[in-house]
């Protein structure tokens, strides 16, 4: 079956685009019947998700301007609540609300989630809706965070796929660091150790 992400995207202007450039033929399998279509989360999807500490997302303003954003909190802060949805704690910050206000007249979205350790993406599209549910709230909400959640923002998946990551640069948080940098840090420790021990010798045989 056709791959949902694609048959969305994929608009006449676009293929006539691939066509005139030669790529086409590289799509030939997301368009035709064979294959999963691709709209609803496997375990591989809802492990990655699960992992992420920050996502892009893209929404429509009324006036037709699409709006790209980075949102961001503890890991796994995005939820995968079933095969179909997703949601996120929508946490207070400059109080602009672009997204949000955006969603109330064009409820599209878009989202990229990167794993820049192991160079690997995920595009989602959906339709999304705000939500001050009690229950949903209680569902995305981390006790252990500090920012205030306001509301939640539901997502319906309509498609997704997994990015090439040809120049998708390889970066590290402070924590995904630390396992690397712990050996180091233990080194530094004991040098400093055996250093001042080394000195205190030295000052008794002064």
């Amino acid at each position: 079956m056709v791959q949902a992400f694609y048959e969305l995207l994929f608009t006449d202007e676009v293929r006539q685009m691939q066509e005139e450039q030669g790529s086409s033929r590289l799509y030939a399998m997301q368009l035709s019947d064979a294959g999963p279509r691709k709209d609803r989360l496997g375990d591989d999807e809802r492990h990655f998700l699960s992992m992420r500490d920050g996502f892009y997302q893209a929404t429509i303003s009324e006036n037709g301007w699409p709006y790209v954003q980075f949102r961001g909190g503890p890991r796994g802060f995005l939820k995968v609540l079933d095969d179909k949805t997703i949601a996120y704690a929508d946490f207070r910050g400059n109080r602009q609300y672009i997204s949000d206000g955006n969603l109330k007249s064009c409820d599209k979205i878009a989202i990229i989630a990167v794993d820049y350790p192991n160079s690997a993406r995920i595009k989602i599209l959906g339709r999304a809706h705000l939500s001050e549910d009690e229950e949903v709230i209680k569902h995305v909400r981390d006790d252990g965070y500090k920012g205030r959640v306001e509301r939640a923002v539901v997502i319906e998946l309509e498609g997704f796929d997994w990015n090439c990551p040809q120049h998708l640069p390889v970066r590290l948080t402070m924590e995904e660091l630390q396992p690397m940098l712990a050996p180091f840090q233990r080194e530094l420790a004991h040098l400093r150790q055996e250093n001042a021990e080394l000195k205190a010798q030295l000052k008794k045989g002064e």
